[in-house]
Protein backbone atom coordinates (compact mmCIF):
# COMPACT_ATOMS: atom_id res chain seq x y z
CA UNK A 1 0.00 0.00 0.00
CA UNK A 2 1.36 3.34 -1.01
CA UNK A 3 0.58 6.39 1.98
CA UNK A 4 -2.95 7.53 1.75
CA UNK A 5 -3.86 3.80 1.00
CA UNK A 6 -3.74 3.35 -2.99
CA UNK A 7 -2.76 0.27 -4.12
CA UNK A 8 0.40 -0.11 -5.99
CA UNK A 9 -0.57 -1.22 -10.13
CA UNK A 10 0.41 -4.87 -11.08
CA UNK A 11 3.49 -3.16 -13.40
CA UNK A 12 5.02 -1.69 -10.54
CA UNK A 13 4.81 -5.14 -8.47
CA UNK A 14 6.06 -6.89 -11.55
CA UNK A 15 9.14 -4.47 -11.68
CA UNK A 16 9.94 -5.61 -8.57
CA UNK A 17 11.47 -8.44 -10.30
CA UNK A 18 11.35 -7.62 -13.73
CA UNK A 19 15.41 -7.62 -14.95
CA UNK A 20 15.93 -4.43 -16.03
CA UNK A 21 16.23 -4.04 -19.67
CA UNK A 22 19.17 -1.54 -19.60
CA UNK A 23 21.12 -4.36 -17.92
CA UNK A 24 20.72 -6.82 -20.58
CA UNK A 25 21.10 -4.93 -23.38
CA UNK A 26 24.50 -3.96 -21.54
CA UNK A 27 25.06 -7.61 -21.20
CA UNK A 28 24.53 -8.43 -24.72
CA UNK A 29 26.74 -5.07 -25.99
CA UNK A 30 29.22 -6.38 -23.90
CA UNK A 31 29.50 -9.63 -25.13
CA UNK A 32 29.17 -8.35 -28.55
CA UNK A 33 32.25 -6.47 -27.96
CA UNK A 34 34.72 -9.27 -26.48
CA UNK A 35 33.87 -11.63 -29.09
CA UNK A 36 35.04 -8.54 -31.69
CA UNK A 37 38.14 -8.39 -29.42
CA UNK A 38 39.15 -11.44 -28.89
CA UNK A 39 39.74 -11.82 -32.85
CA UNK A 40 41.56 -8.68 -32.87
CA UNK A 41 43.86 -9.54 -29.98
CA UNK A 42 44.82 -13.10 -31.37
CA UNK A 43 45.77 -11.43 -34.76
CA UNK A 44 46.88 -7.86 -33.92
CA UNK A 45 48.06 -7.99 -29.85
CA UNK A 46 45.90 -6.72 -27.31
CA UNK A 47 47.31 -3.14 -27.31
CA UNK A 48 45.47 -2.88 -30.86
CA UNK A 49 42.00 -2.69 -29.07
CA UNK A 50 41.11 1.08 -28.46
CA UNK A 51 37.05 2.32 -27.58
CA UNK A 52 37.19 4.12 -30.65
CA UNK A 53 37.96 1.29 -33.53
CA UNK A 54 35.44 -1.04 -31.60
CA UNK A 55 33.01 2.10 -31.59
CA UNK A 56 33.28 2.50 -35.39
CA UNK A 57 33.52 -1.47 -36.20
CA UNK A 58 30.75 -2.19 -34.25
CA UNK A 59 28.57 0.82 -34.88
CA UNK A 60 28.64 1.69 -30.90
CA UNK A 61 29.03 5.07 -29.17
CA UNK A 62 32.32 5.78 -27.80
CA UNK A 63 30.83 6.96 -24.37
CA UNK A 64 29.20 3.48 -24.09
CA UNK A 65 31.98 1.58 -25.07
CA UNK A 66 34.36 3.05 -22.69
CA UNK A 67 30.78 2.89 -20.04
CA UNK A 68 31.36 -0.81 -20.10
CA UNK A 69 34.72 -1.06 -19.58
CA UNK A 70 36.16 2.07 -18.02
CA UNK A 71 39.80 1.93 -19.44
CA UNK A 72 41.72 0.18 -21.81
CA UNK A 73 43.37 -1.73 -19.46
CA UNK A 74 40.10 -3.21 -18.04
CA UNK A 75 39.28 -3.90 -21.85
CA UNK A 76 42.44 -6.24 -22.34
CA UNK A 77 41.65 -7.93 -18.88
CA UNK A 78 37.91 -8.42 -20.16
CA UNK A 79 39.46 -10.04 -23.47
CA UNK A 80 41.83 -12.46 -21.78
CA UNK A 81 39.32 -13.75 -19.43
CA UNK A 82 36.50 -13.94 -22.58
CA UNK A 83 39.84 -15.84 -24.44
CA UNK A 84 39.91 -18.06 -21.59
CA UNK A 85 36.14 -19.09 -21.18
CA UNK A 86 36.11 -19.84 -24.93
CA UNK A 87 39.04 -21.93 -24.29
CA UNK A 88 37.20 -23.57 -21.74
CA UNK A 89 34.45 -24.54 -23.91
CA UNK A 90 36.19 -25.72 -26.87
CA UNK A 91 39.08 -27.99 -25.22
CA UNK A 92 39.32 -28.25 -20.93
CA UNK A 93 35.62 -28.89 -20.69
CA UNK A 94 35.32 -31.91 -23.39
CA UNK A 95 38.57 -33.56 -22.28
CA UNK A 96 37.04 -33.88 -18.70
CA UNK A 97 34.15 -35.79 -20.32
CA UNK A 98 37.15 -38.81 -20.74
CA UNK A 99 37.94 -41.37 -18.24
CA UNK A 100 40.90 -40.57 -16.21
CA UNK A 101 43.81 -42.03 -17.93
CA UNK A 102 46.11 -41.85 -21.33
CA UNK A 103 42.75 -41.27 -23.27
CA UNK A 104 42.02 -37.89 -21.32
CA UNK A 105 45.50 -36.83 -21.95
CA UNK A 106 45.29 -37.51 -25.76
CA UNK A 107 41.66 -36.21 -26.36
CA UNK A 108 42.75 -32.51 -24.26
CA UNK A 109 46.18 -32.60 -27.09
CA UNK A 110 43.68 -33.16 -29.59
CA UNK A 111 40.86 -31.23 -28.79
CA UNK A 112 43.68 -28.32 -28.16
CA UNK A 113 45.60 -28.93 -31.71
CA UNK A 114 41.72 -28.73 -33.18
CA UNK A 115 41.13 -25.73 -31.38
CA UNK A 116 44.18 -24.51 -33.06
CA UNK A 117 43.77 -25.63 -36.30
CA UNK A 118 40.37 -24.95 -37.04
CA UNK A 119 41.14 -21.12 -36.46
CA UNK A 120 38.68 -20.86 -32.96
CA UNK A 121 40.79 -17.46 -33.09
CA UNK A 122 41.71 -16.24 -36.40
CA UNK A 123 45.27 -15.52 -35.37
CA UNK A 124 45.57 -19.71 -33.69
CA UNK A 125 46.24 -20.34 -30.02
CA UNK A 126 45.00 -16.69 -28.09
CA UNK A 127 47.33 -17.45 -25.36
CA UNK A 128 50.51 -18.04 -27.41
CA UNK A 129 50.01 -14.62 -29.18
CA UNK A 130 49.29 -12.59 -26.40
CA UNK A 131 52.32 -14.27 -23.83
CA UNK A 132 54.32 -13.48 -26.67
CA UNK A 133 53.83 -9.59 -26.32
CA UNK A 134 53.34 -9.33 -22.22
CA UNK A 135 56.14 -11.78 -21.36
CA UNK A 136 58.62 -9.11 -20.98
CA UNK A 137 56.31 -6.51 -19.32
CA UNK A 138 54.83 -5.90 -15.66
CA UNK A 139 51.58 -4.94 -14.71
CA UNK A 140 47.62 -7.06 -14.43
CA UNK A 141 47.83 -7.91 -17.86
CA UNK A 142 51.29 -9.34 -17.35
CA UNK A 143 50.03 -11.28 -14.47
CA UNK A 144 47.05 -12.47 -15.97
CA UNK A 145 48.49 -14.04 -19.00
CA UNK A 146 51.22 -15.57 -16.14
CA UNK A 147 48.41 -17.31 -14.62
CA UNK A 148 46.55 -18.57 -17.54
CA UNK A 149 49.47 -20.24 -18.51
CA UNK A 150 50.99 -21.42 -15.78
CA UNK A 151 46.81 -23.05 -15.29
CA UNK A 152 47.45 -24.35 -18.82
CA UNK A 153 51.05 -25.85 -17.97
CA UNK A 154 49.13 -27.28 -14.23
CA UNK A 155 46.07 -28.86 -15.94
CA UNK A 156 48.12 -30.90 -18.53
CA UNK A 157 50.36 -31.97 -15.60
CA UNK A 158 47.27 -33.68 -13.57
CA UNK A 159 45.54 -34.79 -16.02
CA UNK A 160 49.02 -37.31 -17.02
CA UNK A 161 49.88 -37.61 -13.43
CA UNK A 162 46.07 -38.95 -13.55
CA UNK A 163 47.17 -41.70 -15.95
CA UNK A 164 50.04 -42.33 -13.90
CA UNK A 165 48.31 -43.03 -10.49
CA UNK A 166 45.90 -45.07 -12.55
CA UNK A 167 48.93 -47.78 -13.83
CA UNK A 168 48.54 -46.24 -17.47
CA UNK A 169 51.92 -44.68 -17.46
CA UNK A 170 55.41 -45.95 -15.77
CA UNK A 171 54.93 -45.47 -12.01
CA UNK A 172 58.64 -43.42 -13.03
CA UNK A 173 57.52 -40.97 -15.23
CA UNK A 174 58.85 -37.75 -15.14
CA UNK A 175 55.41 -35.38 -15.15
CA UNK A 176 56.60 -31.91 -15.09
CA UNK A 177 58.93 -33.20 -18.06
CA UNK A 178 56.17 -35.11 -20.08
CA UNK A 179 54.08 -32.04 -19.97
CA UNK A 180 56.73 -29.72 -20.90
CA UNK A 181 57.75 -31.73 -24.40
CA UNK A 182 53.42 -32.06 -24.90
CA UNK A 183 53.24 -28.44 -24.34
CA UNK A 184 55.88 -27.46 -26.79
CA UNK A 185 55.13 -29.65 -29.73
CA UNK A 186 51.28 -28.13 -29.66
CA UNK A 187 52.70 -24.47 -29.40
CA UNK A 188 54.73 -25.11 -31.86
CA UNK A 189 52.65 -26.53 -34.15
CA UNK A 190 50.14 -23.55 -33.80
CA UNK A 191 53.60 -21.46 -34.50
CA UNK A 192 54.44 -23.04 -37.76
CA UNK A 193 51.10 -23.21 -39.20
CA UNK A 194 50.00 -19.72 -38.19
CA UNK A 195 53.43 -18.35 -39.55
CA UNK A 196 53.41 -20.18 -43.00
CA UNK A 197 49.40 -20.71 -43.16
CA UNK A 198 49.86 -24.73 -44.06
CA UNK A 199 48.31 -27.87 -41.70
CA UNK A 200 50.91 -30.65 -41.70
CA UNK A 201 52.37 -29.78 -38.58
CA UNK A 202 49.86 -30.90 -36.78
CA UNK A 203 50.47 -34.12 -37.96
CA UNK A 204 53.38 -33.61 -37.00
CA UNK A 205 52.99 -32.67 -33.60
CA UNK A 206 50.06 -35.62 -32.96
CA UNK A 207 52.37 -38.30 -34.23
CA UNK A 208 55.49 -36.56 -31.87
CA UNK A 209 52.98 -36.75 -28.64
CA UNK A 210 51.48 -40.16 -29.50
CA UNK A 211 55.36 -41.62 -29.77
CA UNK A 212 55.86 -40.02 -26.81
CA UNK A 213 53.00 -41.46 -24.87
CA UNK A 214 53.79 -44.78 -26.05
CA UNK A 215 57.12 -44.24 -24.59
CA UNK A 216 55.67 -44.03 -21.10
CA UNK A 217 52.82 -46.11 -21.53
CA UNK A 218 52.80 -49.27 -19.18
CA UNK A 219 51.02 -51.15 -21.87
CA UNK A 220 52.18 -49.22 -25.27
CA UNK A 221 49.56 -51.03 -27.71
CA UNK A 222 46.97 -49.22 -25.78
CA UNK A 223 48.44 -46.00 -26.40
CA UNK A 224 47.55 -43.37 -29.43
CA UNK A 225 48.21 -44.58 -32.31
CA UNK A 226 48.25 -42.16 -35.42
CA UNK A 227 47.58 -43.41 -39.19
Amino acid sequence: MRAGGATRTPDEYAGTTRPDGRVERGNRTRQLILRRTVDIASVEGLEALTVGRLATELQLSKSGVFALFGSKQELQLATVREAARIYTEKVIGPAAEVPVGVGRLWRLCELWLEYSRGRVFPGGCFFYGVIAEFDARSGPVHDAMVDAQRAWTALVERTAAEARDSGELRADTDIPQLAFEIVALMETSNAFSVLHDEETVYRRARVGIAARLRCAATNPSTAPQVP
